[in-house]
């Protein structure tokens, strides 16, 4: 053997001799890190075959109503639940744990968060439903933001100091603030930016995402760069993931790269859950049914499988004794509602108390009209039980009603509709008001005619939802034609549409409101008819309602 050669092989064997300590002192640590990735893969393999075996309407619940708002530990306490007997008490108990009103028989976290579901689905829809998107989750999870700055159409804007100053052109893009969020702190500001233009903000963390003149050279300068203190090119040297410019004087520390990674994390869990103590809830038997009223339930969807039912209780005024007392003729009926599901299950239950105040010298006019209340209920898709009970204050007198209360499935990826409503009045509320109070649904306030009985000289209202309209995979938007008819022994005695040019901007889910002049139309019983057509998925529904025209008053 060479000499060079057998050097070579000294070394080899000596070094051989140092590492291995060193191979052997890793190995441990090394089997600790693939053990702890073993372990995380088979869990999350594990809650993926347990997901698979979850019936539909419980897995709908878990990744469609709740997914943003449920724990990781409750999550996985769910998945290992094994009959739906259990489910069913975890969602009883999901719910109660965040009632913010332990003394009150009805869960205004429930209710709220529907409202917000419904809400996003309505407003954030681009080429996938509301709750799915960036701004759709952020207002499902922490709610209406305090302030909006909204720029839906971008163009020229003037950046602030600590983005650079200067004016440059942006994408549409939102700011959200909220004043204080729990578990994140005072003077939250969120930044949602539509890059692509087709009405899909989402979430960013670099604040210089929504500058459209970033890449054109020249253009969009900062303060510094114009005046030549500072070079376009250094925005795309930052080590902080953005492409910001230098500020003018010093930046907020909210800006800062640790604190914007924190709010980007904390933001996408799950709120804290405020646990509260259950409440009994006590039963009475009503044996009296001596008031007369009547009631009416709508269906509009919420998710895949929750559905928004407001339920209406109308009251002739005649029915209620009054009180006369300084000019004021008063009245009070106290309210009390059950849902239990067949097997007697309580579901939901709700009381009010509905007033009625006229002056004395009105209360004979009051009389020949109605007292109406709305009560809005998140449900599960399924048939139901409905109790309600009224009793008068002044007189004691009980009214009763027993009755099925059938909340029918909205089925995915087929063209379908919310209960078409005729209104009295349909009209848009303050933005502080959307979603709250009686017959609010989204930003408009319908208030259902139980009777359908209209005036020549009143207006008739028409509210629906479509669903699952197609979407078109380039435009990110949909192409729908409505008809209205309204019809007499089967003929049309009045149509008009809309088309899609008509409708504005809407994506799988459209909202249709009209308000119809009934002058034209001779007094008599009639059907409206709204045919809807999908006309990229080639489907049609045409739901209708009865209603009937009187006479003017004299």
């Amino acid at each position: 053997m060479r000499r060079g050669a057998k050097v070579f092989a000294l070394l080899a064997f000596a070094g051989s001799l140092l590492l291995s300590p060193l191979v052997s002192a890793q190995q441990p640590d090394e089997d600790k890190n693939q053990q702890a990735r073993e372990a995380a893969k088979n869990k999350k393999k594990q809650q993926k075959d347990l997901e698979k075996e979850l019936a539909t309407p419980y897995k709908k619940w878990l990744n469609e109503d709740v997914v943003y708002i449920i724990s990781p530990e409750e999550r996985d306490s769910f998945l290992r639940l094994q009959t739906n007997e259990e489910r069913e008490s975890f969602i009883e108990q999901f719910w109660l744990r965040r009632n913010p009103n332990p003394d009150s028989v009805e869960n205004e976290f429930k209710d709220e968060h529907y409202r917000r579901i419904a809400y996003a689905n309505e407003h954030f829809s681009s080429g996938i439903p509301g709750w799915k998107t960036d701004r759709g989750r952020i207002y499902i999870m922490w709610g209406k933001p305090d302030e909006i700055e909204a720029h839906p159409s971008g163009g020229s804007y003037d950046r602030p100091p600590e983005e650079g100053g200067g004016e440059t052109s942006t994408y549409p893009f939102e700011k959200w603030r909220y004043r204080y969020l729990e578990g994140i702190g005072n003077e939250v500001i969120l930044e949602f930016v539509d890059p692509t233009m087709s009405g899909e903000y989402h979430l960013t963390m670099d604040p210089s995402e929504k500058d459209a003149l970033l890449n054109v050279s020249g253009a969009g300068l900062t303060e510094a760069e114009a005046m030549g203190l500072a070079s376009k090119t250094d925005r795309f040297n930052n080590t902080d993931g953005t492409h910001l410019a230098r500020p003018v004087g010093m930046r907020p520390a909210a800006m800062g790269e640790f604190e914007r990674l924190e709010l980007y994390s904390k933001i996408q869990q799950a709120p804290p859950v405020k646990f509260k103590d259950l409440e009994a809830v006590v039963s009475s038997r009503i044996v009296r049914n001596q008031m007369q009223f009547e009631y009416h339930f709508e269906f509009l969807r919420v998710t895949g499988d929750t559905v928004l039912v407001p339920i209406t209780i109308q009251i002739p005024n005649r029915q209620l004794s009054f009180l006369q007392k300084q000019g004021v003729a008063s009245a009070a009926i106290n309210l009390f509602a059950r849902i239990t599901t067949l097997g007697g299950k309580v579901v939901q239950t709700f009381e009010d108390v509905i007033t009625h105040d006229v002056p004395d010298t009105l209360l004979q006019q009051s009389l020949k009209g109605v007292s109406i209340y709305q009560k809005a209920v998140p449900l599960r898709a399924g048939l139901y039980r409905l109790d309600i009970v009224l009793k008068d204050v002044n007189s004691g007198n009980v009214g009763v009603v027993n009755t099925r209360l059938p909340v029918p499935r909205f089925e995915e990826d087929q063209l379908s509709a919310s209960s078409l409503i005729l209104a009295d009045q349909i009209q848009r509320v303050a933005s502080k008001d959307i979603d709250q109070g009686m017959f609010v649904l989204g930003d408009l306030k319908v208030r259902p005619k139980l009777h359908a009985e209209f005036s020549t000289q009143d207006k008739l209202g028409i509210f629906m939802q479509v669903y699952n309209l197609k979407v078109d995979d380039k435009t990110h938007k949909s192409d729908a034609s409505i008809e209205y008819r309204v019809m007499k022994d089967k003929e049309a005695v009045l149509k008009f549409d809309e088309t899609n040019d008509k409708l504005g901007e809407h994506g799988e889910e459209i909202v249709l409101q009209r308000a119809l002049t009934l002058g034209a139309l001779p007094p008599g019983k009639y059907k409206l008819e709204v045919q809807v057509t999908d006309n990229l998925a080639k489907q049609t529904i045409s739901p209708s309602a009865e209603f009937t025209v009187t006479a003017a008053p004299k």
